[in-house]
């Protein structure tokens, strides 16, 4: 369906295309039939209506709420949940009823439409104040990191049951500022209250609800973020063993910093078909972003690993990598039988059986070049890490491996963006390579000369490489041409010149 702005620039063209008689009447009532141009101004009157209905409701709330404020101390306490409970219910039944409301035009969202996702999205931060006040009117004390994990999971309901995609951001938001607050409690104190479990199992938490939501919602956005927060609450939950497990503290490094990665390149949407016993579909729609966000982790690491100082400052005493194995899987195996480590552990051999099936490769088992390559690096990142802290230090050659390592994907993106026409991929090469350069020369003593040439010779060759990749590259794609609008081919009469009957 093409937006408002298209189709009122189309009619505008197709009005003085049939005052140039290049298209007949009939030709111009055909389109304005397909593209609804008389519906365009009833749209724009519905849209100013709705603009002045919220307006005015937000006034009438503003005055309302002015009204409780000032005479709030002298309202009953049982009075004031009351309040707050209908404010909460008023405002979701409102929004909801305005979101169900059919649309007068099909495939299209109405204004009234958009005013109930909004008041929906506001009911879903009233539950917020309401949990809060209740807390504070009957004295029940609680931790801030419990008031957002209470308030996330019943907006993540909402969200479920609504399919709004909005609510389900403010879940995941939510969710996270608990989780965090939770652990930063956890490592000031030592001792957690509360939602000890959810904070224990929130990989798992994070990974099956946010994911199922982002499938119901079918929604990029919700995907991406909900595979942030369950890969980060994974690498937290495999570094917290460090400090139960000093003695395999390189190990659990090594861990937390190759099983994201390696979780997300190997996620197949096939997978959740199949074991819903449903038709696989043809396409996956969010593997490329799992794929995408695999290789943003990776980066970033490598980025990180490539400063020498980490590398001299950072190894810890800790026993041999076999003696490691050897204790944690005679005495400490309980460790490895974590659920969140047995699941996505689990995951990840079943997603890279997958990448290795025939299917895949022409009727032998095999992994892609592509995917081999992808393995190749984070093999390389574990074996670096394990061998500076569990074998001997190796601070020269981990900073040199880790800095090939982030030139490799910088490469990989521009290489990748030359031969799809991608922005995306092309300039997060440019960045990286830049960022990197740019990196080794503050971090070694370089003088002011050379390092005012660098940024020179950065900043003149991301101008002129991208003026090229515009000008040239960007042209082969189509989806990058300009919108223009011009007469249909079909209605297009033929190369010839107007008879004296045409107007």
């Amino acid at each position: 369906m093409q937006s408002d702005k298209f189709r009122q620039q189309l009619r505008s063209e197709a009005q003085q295309w049939q005052v140039d008689g290049l298209i007949s009447a009939e030709q111009y009532a055909r389109l304005s039939t397909d593209y609804e141009f008389e519906q365009l101004d009833l749209q724009s009157r519905d849209r100013f209506v709705m603009i002045l209905i919220g307006l005015g409701s937000v006034l009438l709330g503003l005055g309302v709420i002015t009204f409780v404020a000032a005479n709030w101390q002298a309202i009953p306490r049982d009075l004031k949940m009351v309040l707050m409970l209908s404010l909460f219910f008023a405002v979701n039944i409102t929004g909801y009823w305005l979101w169900q409301r059919p649309s007068s035009l099909a495939g299209r969202v109405s204004g009234r439409q958009r005013l109930g996702q909004g008041l929906l999205l506001l009911g879903g931060l009233i539950l917020g104040a309401t949990l809060a006040l209740g807390g504070q009117l009957y004295h029940r004390s609680g931790s801030p990191y419990e008031l957002c994990l209470v308030w996330g999971f019943g907006v993540l309901a909402m969200a479920f049951g609504l399919r709004l995609v909005s609510l389900g951001v403010l879940a995941v938001l939510l969710t996270g500022i608990g989780y965090w607050l939770g652990v930063q409690q956890l490592g000031s104190v030592g001792i957690l209250a509360g939602f000890v479990p959810v904070m224990r199992y929130m990989p798992v938490i994070a990974g099956v609800l946010f994911i199922l939501l982002a499938y119901r919602c079918r929604s990029n956005l919700l995907f991406v973020l909900g595979s942030i927060a369950a890969m980060s609450a994974l690498g937290v939950s495999v570094l917290d063993k460090t400090g139960q497990y000093a003695y395999a503290t390189v190990l659990w490094q090594a861990i937390a910093l190759t099983l994201p990665p390696a979780v997300l390149w190997s996620y197949d949407d096939g997978l959740w078909w199949q074991i819903g016993r449903r038709p696989q579909p043809l396409e996956r729609p969010f593997r490329p972003l799992a794929r995408g966000l695999a290789l943003t982790y990776l980066a970033s690491a490598a980025y990180l690993l490539s400063f020498r100082l980490l590398w001299v400052f950072s190894r810890v005493e800790s026993l041999p990598l076999l003696p490691q194995l050897t204790t944690l899987i005679t005495q400490d195996y309980a460790a490895l039988l974590d659920v969140n480590l047995l699941l996505y552990c689990g995951l990840l051999v079943v997603g890279w059986v997958r990448l290795m099936r025939p299917a895949h490769r022409l009727g032998h088992w095999g992994l892609t070049q592509r995917d081999a390559t992808v393995l190749l690096l984070l093999v390389t990142l574990g074996i670096i890490v394990l061998w500076h802290g569990a074998i001997s230090p190796i601070p020269a050659i981990a900073t040199l491996v880790m800095n090939v390592l982030v030139m490799l994907l910088a490469i990989a993106g521009i290489r990748q963006g030359l031969a799809s026409g991608d922005r995306l991929p092309f300039w997060s090469g440019m960045g990286l390579l830049s960022l990197t350069i740019l990196s080794r020369f503050f971090e070694y003593n370089t003088g002011l000369l050379l390092k005012s040439l660098a940024f020179a010779l950065c900043g003149l060759g991301v101008i002129i490489i991208g003026l090229w990749f515009e000008r040239n590259v960007r042209q082969l794609d189509p989806g990058a041409a300009p919108l223009t609008v011009s007469a249909p081919p079909s209605l297009r009469p033929p190369l010839q010149p107007p008879s004296e009957d045409t107007p």
